[in-house]
C-alpha cells in the first residue's frame, strides 16, 4: 500500500487584478475533490478566526516597501476573517474597516470556484504605490493531511507570512 501524499490528485489555479480601489480574485480547485475536507456552505457567514486549520483560500496583501500588510482568509464555508499586521506576525489586528466580505464560492463539477473583490483600504491602494501580493490555500485532505499552496514558498518551510513570498506586483 502506498502512503498518500498530501496535494496528490488536487491543483490550484487563479487569477488576480488590481482595479481603481479593489482588488480581484480568481481561484480554482480542480481535481479529486472528493479526497477534499470541504465544510458545507453556511447560511450565515461570519467572521471567523482560524480558518487556516482546514481547507481555506489565503490572500496577503502589502504595499510596496511598506511593512503593514493584510492577511485575508476564506473558507469553503464561507466564513472569513482580514488581519491587518505592523510587520513579519507582529501587531495582529482584527481589520476594522471590513464588516462582510464580498466574496463567492461555487462547487461546480470537478472545481470549486471562488470569486472576490476586495475593497482596498486607503494606505494599500495610492495609484503610484504598487501593492505585493501572495496567493495561498491551506488544503485538507480526508486522510488527515494538510498541503501549503502558494505561488512561491521561499523559505524551507511554508511560511504564508515571510514578505518575499509576496511575489505578485500589481
Amino acid at each position: 500500500m502506498t502512503p498518500a501524499v498530501a496535494g496528490a490528485g488536487l491543483e490550484l489555479s487563479g487569477a488576480i487584478r488590481r482595479r481603481a480601489g479593489t482588488l480581484e480574485l480568481h481561484l480554482s480547485l480542480g481535481g479529486d475533490l472528493a479526497s477534499v475536507v470541504l465544510a458545507d456552505p453556511s447560511f450565515r457567514r461570519e467572521r471567523r478566526d482560524d480558518l487556516w486549520r482546514s481547507t481555506c483560500f489565503e490572500l496577503f496583501l502589502a504595499a510596496e516597501g511598506q511593512p503593514p500588510y493584510w492577511e485575508v482568509n476564506l473558507s469553503a464555508a464561507g466564513h472569513w476573517n482580514v488581519y491587518r499586521f505592523s510587520g513579519y506576525r507582529q501587531g495582529m489586528e482584527i481589520e476594522p474597516s471590513l464588516q462582510a466580505l464580498p466574496f463567492a464560492l461555487r462547487l461546480l463539477s470537478g472545481s470549486l470556484e471562488l470569486e472576490l473583490v476586495l475593497p482596498l483600504p486607503d494606505d494599500l491602494h495610492p495609484p503610484s504605490s504598487p501593492l505585493e501580493a501572495g496567493v495561498c490555500a491551506v488544503i485538507e485532505q480526508r486522510q488527515g493531511l494538510l498541503s501549503y499552496w502558494a505561488v512561491t514558498h521561499p523559505g524551507p518551510v511554508a511560511d504564508f507570512h515571510r514578505r518575499d513570498g509576496l511575489a505578485l506586483h500589481l
